[in-house]
C-alpha cells in the first residue's frame, strides 16, 4: 500500500544555545515539557506559552540524557557520563543518586510496573533499578558488551530494552529473569524502543534504517525506511495509531502506523538540527529535542 500523503506544521521553540544539546524529553505531570541539556549539565522546562525554565546539575558534566516522569510527581532521568541517576521535582529541586557499579553509564530510564524506575547500564551490561526513596539494584546481562540502550515497560509488566552492539532486543521481569532476542538484520544496532498501542514493543535500528516491531511473546518484524542511512535514534508512540521516530542523520521525524505499517517523514525547518529525543506532549502533539537547542512541535495535519 503507498504512502498517504500528509502536510506536518512544525514549529521550532529556542530552550538553549547550540552548545547545550538538547536530547531527551518528556511530558512532566505539571503540563509541561521537561528535557535534558546533554552537554551543558542542566534540566530545562519549556511551557507550552514558550516559557523556558532551566536548572544545574550538581556536575556540569554529568551528561544527563534520558528523562521521565516518574510515579511520585517528580522527573527521572539518567546521568551517562556521571553515573548516577537524577530526580527533579517541579519546583527544581535535584537529587542524585551514585550507582554501585563504576563506568555503569546508565542511558535508559522507564517506571516499571512496580513504580519502580528502571535503567539501563550501557557501561556495565546490566539493567538497573532505583525505588523512589532511591534504593538500588542491580541485574546482570547474560552478554558483554551489549551496549544496553533504551527501556520501556512492556505490556506483560516486564521492561524491555535495546542491546546496540548486540543486535538484539531484551526483556526483563520484575524478578529479574531476562531473556534476548536477537535480531534478523546484523547491524541493525538498535537504540529507542516504546510500548505500542497495539500491544507490541517498536524500536529503531539506527544501523540499518529499519524500524522495528517485537511481540511480547518474541516475534519481530522489521520495515525499511527510504533512506537506510537516516539514522533513527528514538522512538515513542503517538496518540494516532502511530509510533513517532527521530531521524537523526537526514533531519527528519516520521511515523509508522501501528496496522498499516505505512511510513510518514517530514523534514525538519532547520537544517542538520540534529533531533534526538521524542515525546507526545500535553498538547497532544509530538516533540522532539533538537540538539542545536530547541525543541520541535509537530502537528500534522491528515
Amino acid at each position: 500500500m503507498p504512502d498517504r500523503q500528509t502536510t506536518a506544521s512544525i514549529t521550532e521553540f529556542a530552550v538553549s544555545d547550540a552548545e547545550a544539546g538538547p536530547y531527551g524529553v518528556t511530558t512532566g505531570p505539571d503540563g509541561a515539557l521537561w528535557f535534558t541539556a546533554v552537554h551543558a549539565g542542566r534540566i530545562g522546562r519549556l511551557a507550552l506559552d514558550g516559557e523556558v525554565t532551566s536548572y544545574a546539575l550538581p556536575s556540569a558534566t554529568g551528561g544527563p540524557s534520558v528523562i521521565t516522569a516518574g510515579p511520585d510527581g517528580a522527573l527521572w532521568f539518567t546521568e551517562f557520563q556521571g553515573h548516577r541517576i537524577g530526580r527533579i521535582t517541579t519546583a527544581g529541586e535535584v537529587t542524585s543518586f551514585t550507582l554501585p557499579t563504576p563506568g555503569a553509564g546508565p542511558f535508559g530510564i522507564a517506571v516499571g510496573a512496580d513504580g519502580a524506575l528502571w535503567f539501563t547500564e550501557s557501561g556495565a551490561d546490566r539493567i538497573g533499578r532505583i525505588t523512589t526513596d532511591g534504593e538500588v539494584t542491580e541485574f546482570p546481562l547474560p552478554l558483554t558488551g551489549a551496549f544496553a540502550s533504551a527501556i520501556a515497560a512492556g505490556s506483560d509488566d516486564r521492561l524491555w530494552f535495546t542491546l546496540n552492539q548486540a543486535d538484539a532486543i531484551g526483556a526483563i521481569t520484575l524478578d529479574g529473569e531476562v531473556t534476548v532476542h536477537p535480531l534478523p538484520t546484523p547491524g541493525a544496532a538498535p537504540v529507542g524502543v516504546t510500548a505500542g498501542g497495539d500491544g507490541a514493543l517498536w524500536f529503531v535500528e539506527i544501523g540499518a534504517g529499519r524500524i522495528g516491531r517485537i511481540t511480547t511473546d518474541g516475534r519481530i518484524d522489521e520495515f525499511p525506511l527510504p533512506d537506510p542511512e537516516c539514522r533513527p535514534h528514538a522512538v515513542v508512540d503517538g496518540a494516532d495509531g502511530s509510533c513517532w521516530f527521530t531521524e537523526w542523520g537526514a533531519n527528519r521525524v516520521g511515523r509508522i502506523g501501528h496496522e498499516t505499517h505505512e511510513i510518514q517523514e517530514y523534514d525538519l525547518p532547520t537544517p542538520s538540527s540534529e533531533p534526538h529525543g521524542i515525546a507526545l506532549g500535553p498538547d497532544g502533539a509530538v516533540w522532539t529535542a533538537l540538539e542545536t537547542g530547541s525543541l520541535a512541535r509537530v502537528e500534522v495535519h491528515d
